[in-house]
This record gives structure tokens, sequence and C-alpha cells, in this order.
């Protein structure tokens, strides 16, 4: 330290050391006082005593000259050596570098809705019966065809009954009928050989009475027979085509009261209750507020039970109307059940509702089928639904690493209107290795949507390109870098890196 007030080298500044120098003086001048005013007022004291308090004011002014000369180290030379330190790591901008990679910008939607069958249907009695036996409950599987319940037929039996034996009279009247036309047309054909017979004889008579052999009176009575035979012979053709129209009629009564024999015997059916679908018994009917059960009287239309179609679940989900717009018909959908929180299943909107269920919301039923092969999917499980966004994948980077270019002139006004106009370009830099030493090159990039701060790239930077997401000082194009511990390596695919010199 320099004590006699001489400047010091030429490293460093003269107006750096007049503080410092100043307390020295100040302090020395404090004790050539303090030194004079003992020895006028103050002689009392032992030689001791003042060698003591000599000491202390030394010990005071050497340690006020050192905190004065460390605390005041020339701002060049600090400079200086953080330059050099910086030389000393290669002159390199410490940046952070990020991969690029493909994504969806906005964030997908989950909604809330609960399972249901993909069909319900209603089992219901189609004749006022009483009710014998019921042989299912609530959650027990049921196939197409299978017998679940039995109703009184004691009425329905004899009304059968009935009908077969009218349709067995109706059919004996059709066989007296057929046999009619049998004797009809036996008859026809004996006329027939009658008529034969009375116009030969006809013939015969008249040549006799032609040769004088026989008289007049007897030739015309045998022409008049021949004439009488062959109308009795139209007649019996006639009868025969009568007695066919009466069976007929009978056949039809037949037909008539066979129709009447099946509507008896699809009545009776109606007393044996038969599932109409493969399926599961979702809930029982109630008769006068209580479950049903053998012995209860059913109306005609009563429910029984109601079945439900689980080979495909259908969830159903209230949407607003403001984020239909992207949701159609046969769009793929994921699917988390809440009791399968680890499965997702793929299903498929299958009908997007064009009304809301009551007037006081904007929402609109939005039902997606999932596939069930296992069948251990219920009813009214909570599901969450997240509808895949229709957009293609584009490259998504942090906002923070779009930059303006840097240049060394003020920008004209036609400049500033086309950047204004042209809102959607921005510049990045993107990092390249080059012998060695990684360096940013600019780059021109179109930007689309943004949010949360990201920000989409529909062009001018591929996936895979490394870009600076963040520096330490502006950046110009050709720079040296030197990547962060927080930069991405594509070895690494997003892990951290080590300084590089």
């Amino acid at each position: 330290m320099i004590l006699n007030g001489v400047q010091p080298q030429k490293s460093m500044k003269q107006q750096t050391y007049i503080a410092p120098i100043q307390v020295m003086n100040n302090q020395l001048d404090l004790i050539a006082k303090i030194g004079t005013e003992k020895q006028k007022h103050k002689r009392v004291f032992s030689h001791s005593q003042s060698w003591k308090t000599i000491s202390l004011v030394a010990c005071l002014l050497s340690t006020g000259i050192l905190t004065a000369s460390c605390g005041s180290l020339p701002k060049d030379t600090a400079e200086a050596q953080s330059q050099s330190g910086s030389r000393e790591r290669g002159g390199a901008t410490p940046v952070d570098v990020a991969i690029a990679r493909t994504g969806i910008l906005q964030k997908e939607l989950e909604y809330i809705g609960k399972t249901k069958p993909f069909r319900t249907v209603s089992l219901r009695s189609q004749i006022e019966a009483r009710l014998l036996s019921l042989n299912v409950d609530v959650g027990d599987p049921l196939k197409k065809g299978q017998n679940i319940g039995q109703l009184d037929d004691a009425l329905l039996l004899t009304s059968l009954k009935q009908a077969e034996a009218e349709l067995a009279a109706q059919k004996s009247e059709v066989a007296r009928a057929a046999t009619q036309v049998s004797n009809a047309r036996a008859e026809v054909e004996r006329m027939r050989l009658e008529v034969v017979q009375a116009q030969a004889d006809s013939k015969r008579q008249q040549k006799l009475y032609q040769e004088g052999a026989i008289a007049q009176q007897t030739a015309e009575q045998a022409r008049t027979k021949a004439q009488t035979t062959a109308q009795a012979l139209r007649a019996a053709t006639e009868q025969v085509r009568t007695e066919q129209q009466a069976v007929a009629a009978a056949q039809g009564r037949v037909l008539a009261q066979q129709a009447v024999v099946a509507q008896a015997k699809e009545r009776r059916s109606y007393s044996r209750l038969m599932s109409p679908i493969n399926g599961v018994v979702t809930t029982k009917a109630k008769v006068a507020d209580k479950i049903i059960e053998p012995g209860d009287l059913l109306q005609a239309g009563g429910e029984v039970i109601q079945i439900g179609d689980f080979s495909r679940v259908k969830v159903v989900v209230e949407v607003s109307e403001l984020e239909l717009a992207p949701i159609q018909v046969g769009q793929t959908a994921k699917v988390r059940l809440d009791a399968f929180p680890k499965k997702t299943l793929i299903g498929r909107v299958t009908r997007i509702s064009p009304a809301t269920d009551d007037n006081t919301t904007l929402n609109l039923p939005v039902e997606v089928v999932i596939p069930n092969s296992e069948s251990n999917i219920g009813s009214g499980l909570s599901a969450r639904v997240i509808f895949e966004n229709q957009t293609p994948p584009r490259v998504i980077i942090s906002q923070t690493a779009i930059k303006k270019a840097a240049t060394s002139k003020q920008p004209s006004a036609s400049e500033t209107a086309k950047s204004q106009s042209q809102e959607i370009n921005g510049t990045l830099f993107v990092v390249t290795d080059t012998g060695g030493k990684s360096k940013v090159a600019a780059r021109v990039v179109t930007l689309g949507k943004k949010a949360d701060g990201k920000v989409e790239v529909l062009s001018g930077l591929q996936p895979g390109d490394r870009y600076v997401v963040r520096s330490g000082k502006p950046l110009k194009d050709g720079e040296t870098v030197r990547l962060s511990i927080l930069s991405e390596t594509a070895e690494s695919n997003s892990k951290p890196r080590g300084n590089r010199n």
C-alpha cells in the first residue's frame, strides 16, 4: 500500500485512489491531535497506558487502510479480469438449447360422463294375465330367446282349443263340398253318355221313318229325347261348377280359421316371457310401488324387466356449444374409466344431439361408443373422454426462442410497416456444429397459434433442429456459443448437457 501520497502505476487511475488516501491522511491527523491533547491534559497517565492507547489506534488505522484499499479495487482491473476469464473460456456466449419436436399446441379438453348400455330393451307383457314365475334377477346375463318367466295361460288355451275345433269343422265342410263336386262330375259323365245314345237313336229313327218302316210320331219322340238329354248334360255341367265354387268358399273359411288358430297360438305364446336380445337384466319393474313378484297381475303393455346390451358401451358427455365445432361424428376419442384407471379405450363418436337436454344449459349431449369385448364394463361408471384433435401435429417451440433480427441501422418507415403486416413471421437462432464449435445461424420462421408460452412453427424449422431458447446476451448470425447445462442434445434426448469449451 502507498502511505506517502505517491501516485500509483499507470495501470491504476488516480481518481480511483483519492478516497483511500484521504481516509489515511485523516486518520494520521487524528492520531497527532490525540497525542497533543494527551500531553497537555493527561500527563497523569502512566507510560504503560499511553503505549496501549497508541497501539490500539495504530491497529484501527491499519484495518481502515486495508479495508479502503481492498474495497476500492479499480473497475477497469475487474473488467480486465472478467475479460481474461472469458478469453480463457474461448469467448463463447452461453445459451440454452432445445430440440424442435412436433406436438399439439392446444390442450386436450377432458369431459366427464357416465357409461350406459349400447341399447336398452324394455320387456313388457303383451297380455293381461297373472305372473306365475320370474326366473331372473337384476344382473343376470340373458341369451336371445331365453325363457325368463311364465304368465297364466288358461284362458288363452281355451280360446286356442275352440279355434282348433272350428277349424276342424271347416275342414269337414271342405271335404263335403269336394264330395259334391265329385258326384256332379259323375252325373255329367252319365248324362254325356245318355246324350250320345239319344242322338244315335234319333238318327236311326229318322232313317226308318224315311224308309216308311215306322210312324212319324216315333221318329219325333226319339229326336225330342235326344234334345232333352243334351239339356240335362248342360245342367249337370253347371252343377259341377257350382259345387267347385262351394269347395273354394269352404277352403277360404278354412284358411280364415287357420289364421284364428295361429293367432290364438301366438297369443298363448305371449304367456312365456322370452328375452328379445343378448344382454343383462338392468332393472325389474314395480307394481304398486313394489318390485314385481310372481302372483302380481300384469296389464297388457306393463313393463316386467329392462335388458341392457353391453356388447358395446355408450358414454354420454355434455359438451359446450363453444367447444363443439371440432367434434364430428365418426371421430375417435380416448376414454378412461375410473374403475380401470390404467386402461385407455379408443371409442368413436356416434351421435351429436342437435338439441340440449333442457333449456337451462348450453351443453349438447355427445355419445361415444367404446368396445366391451371382455364384458367387464357396466352401467353408471364414471368415464373421462378426450376427443382426439383433428389438427395435424406441428413443430412446437418456446416463445422465448423468437428473437428480432439484429441490425446495425434503424429500420425505415416502409420496413416497419412491412414487419407489422407480417406478424406471423419471426426469427430464431439455430445451433450447428462447425469445426468442433457450436455456432448459431439466424433463421426466419412462419409462426402459427400461441398458447401457454409456446408457439407453432408452420415453416422454417424441422423436427430435430436445435434452436436457442435463451442466451446471456443478444446473438448475431454466425456467433460461437457455449451450450449450458440445461441444453438438450440429440444423444440424450432432452437430458442436461455439460459445458462445452
